[in-house]
């Protein structure tokens, strides 16, 4: 029985393994370019945003009454964040989380919110 397959040339098997080098190096610029625009460790501030899903939604897309943070401004997100933290501004579970957080971290979930898309209304 016959292959209907071909083997690959060495130029073609060659060419096959630089098209493929230069698809993971061009991921790899888009990802450093990615974090390198949100300023901060990416994996890092997602890890501690992770924590906001339950409420927030997935990425800061909130699905229910709770605001959506995805795309709010950081410094907006980080001022809310530290009057939550410091006990100047009301809300039910907010003041008690807030708590948890060192103000790096606030800063790193802002910021990750902030670089995130906002929701189409």
């Amino acid at each position: 029985m016959q292959s209907s397959a071909r083997a690959l040339t060495t130029a073609e098997a060659k060419e096959s393994v630089d098209v493929r080098m230069r698809i993971v190096v061009a991921a790899g610029i888009a990802w450093a370019a990615a974090a390198g625009a949100q300023g901060v460790d990416a994996d890092r501030a997602r890890n501690v945003a992770a924590g906001c899903a339950t409420c927030h939604g997935i990425d800061g897309i909130s699905v229910g009454g709770i605001p959506s943070l995805a795309g709010t401004g950081k410094a907006e997100l980080v001022a809310k964040l530290r009057e939550y933290k410091a006990g100047t501004r009301d809300g039910t579970v907010m003041p008690q989380l807030a708590k948890g957080y060192s103000d790096a971290q606030l800063e790193l979930a802002a910021a990750w919110f902030a670089a995130q898309r906002a929701a189409r209304p």
